[in-house]
């Protein structure tokens, strides 16, 4: 078996010896438990150790956090925080009361037995200061979760686990994912039984394992298995309608599997736009243009600029953002003599989408992310089938800003999705290029497309008379065009331009 001591670096042996010493000095028992543990038993490197502790927890984690000359946090009645800063990061110590009145009775309320064994502290810090690992007969492991660590199995402590805290159904993914751990039958057949219970455990909770689970690659195999158990349309009870249905001819998959598989084409996206040029060259996403390299270029540009940053590609909003585009197609969904259509189904995934988000207690800012990337995310191939003149392109940064490059980006990983394991069509080219075409103009020629406003809306109401409305943003909006065509510079030609808009919109 594998043993996380050989990694425990010397400035954290010399905390938990000193731990150790005081726990001693208090004449209380202090056992390593849960993660700590787990991480040492799987050969995994640790920052944070549970301690369990037979005295007032409170009270022994604020005295060691003055003998270590660290931060001492109240976190609940059942832990205290002891944070100590280093050059490397914090090492944090967790200290919590025995629950039950044994070690092994604590243990048996956890949730999974690889989490349910325990080390005295001390004779962990014996095997360190010998360079040797703690003796077999050191652990203190009633459900033999030693043995599951060796196998890597994750096992359920009981069958009650998942409805004492149905959180732990998203947390056995995530053990899973992290450790390339399997999870038992048994705990998978309680997981499938106890999924409909998920949405009972706290919105804010199911986000954190929620973005936990989408954030490595890869994401898209763990949002089948989450489907397998149940667990995906419990979450996202929006998807039901959309298994099966069937889309318009170009269209690999049905629409539920093409949503899970444009997250997959994101994360191709992603990691074909890290690859080297000689790499990207060969890349069956590349245009004999070198669309794609340019791309790549592009987004770099964008970075140093502050307006898009790479690792944005990767990050649990935008594959969230590309799970959810098409979620306004079940309602939209139509036949008629021209085949299958799903019109106005951006629009009609808005508040589906934000019905998902809010549901996961997700950030204004990610929830504004995903509504912009659903209601526009046909935008950018729609341009392909045009020339793109410099109104579109200011139209679409208008309303979308820079928000309008992660629309971009999905867009394409819609169309990569779309095709499936069939190859890409010409249509593919002309999508990059729009999309390429886009992205170099507003990075490269913002201010030609996006012109500094010469009147605020303020002015526009006082000056003219006008009432809060749809006129001002129209008003605004024929200023800026005229700007970008070139027939107007200066505050006096805007204010000429809206009073003979004004005299025409009267008559």
């Amino acid at each position: 078996m594998n043993d996380g001591t050989a990694i425990i670096d010397a400035r954290t042996r010399d905390v938990l010896e000193q731990a150790a010493h005081y726990f001693a000095e208090q004449q209380r028992a202090a056992w390593l438990v849960g993660g700590a543990v787990r991480n040492l038993l799987l050969g995994e490197t640790e920052t944070d150790w549970d301690i369990v502790t037979t005295g007032n927890a409170a009270s022994l984690a604020r005295r060691l956090a003055d003998r270590l000359g660290g931060y001492y946090a109240y976190l609940h009645e059942k832990a205290s925080r002891v944070v100590l800063k280093q050059a490397t990061g914090e090492l944090i110590l967790d200290i919590a009361p025995l629950q039950g009145e044994t070690i092994e009775a604590d243990l048996r309320l956890r949730d999974f037995t690889i989490n349910a064994v325990a080390l005295p502290l001390e004779r962990l810090v014996e095997a360190l200061k010998s360079f040797t690992v703690p003796d077999m007969s050191a652990y203190i492991d009633p459900l033999r979760g030693r043995a599951d660590a060796q196998a890597r199995l994750l096992r359920a402590v009981d069958s009650a686990i998942f409805r004492h805290d149905p959180l732990r159904l998203l947390r056995a993914i995530r053990f899973k994912m992290r450790y390339q751990l399997t999870i038992e039958p048994k705990t998978e057949m309680w997981m499938r039984r106890d999924a409909a219970l998920l949405l009972d455990a706290g919105p804010e909770r199911i986000h954190d394992e929620l973005y936990a689970i989408l954030a490595p690659a890869g994401a898209t195999e763990r949002l089948r298995y989450l489907d397998t158990l149940g667990l995906f349309t419990t979450l996202m009870p929006e998807f039901m309608e959309a298994r099966g249905m069937p889309q318009p001819t170009l269209h690999y998959w049905d629409v539920f599997d093409h949503s899970i598989e444009t997250v997959a084409a994101l994360e191709q996206l992603a990691a074909t736009l890290r690859r080297s040029p000689e790499e990207l060259h060969r890349s069956p996403l590349e245009t004999p243009e070198g669309d794609l390299a340019a791309l790549q270029k592009l987004l770099l540009d964008s970075e140093q600029q502050g307006f898009f940053s790479r690792r944005m590609l990767s990050a649990p909003v935008m594959k969230l953002a590309a799970l959810l585009h098409d979620i306004g197609k079940p309602p939209t969904y139509a036949v008629d003599g021209d085949g299958i259509h799903f019109y106005g189904h951006p629009q009609a995934g808005v508040p589906l989408a934000l019905q998902v988000m809010q549901r996961i207690h997700a950030s204004t800012q990610d929830k504004r992310l995903v509504q912009q990337v659903v209601a526009n995310h046909m935008r950018p191939g729609q341009l392909s089938h045009t020339t793109v003149t410099p109104r579109a392109v200011r139209r679409y940064f208008l309303d979308l800003g820079p928000t309008g490059i992660a629309v971009a980006l999905v867009s394409l990983a819609d169309h990569i999705a779309m095709r499936g394991p069939l190859p890409l069509l010409s249509v593919w080219e002309r999508h990059l290029a729009t999309v390429r075409l886009l992205l170099s103009r507003y990075i490269h020629e913002r201010e030609s497309i996006m012109p500094p406003r010469l009147l605020q809306p303020d002015e526009l109401m006082h000056r003219f008379n006008l009432q809060p409305g749809p006129l001002i943003g129209r008003l605004l909006e024929l200023i800026a065009e005229a700007q970008t065509d070139g027939t107007i510079h200066s505050r006096t030609e805007a204010l000429w331009l809206v009073e003979e808009y004004l005299k025409h919109d009267k008559s």
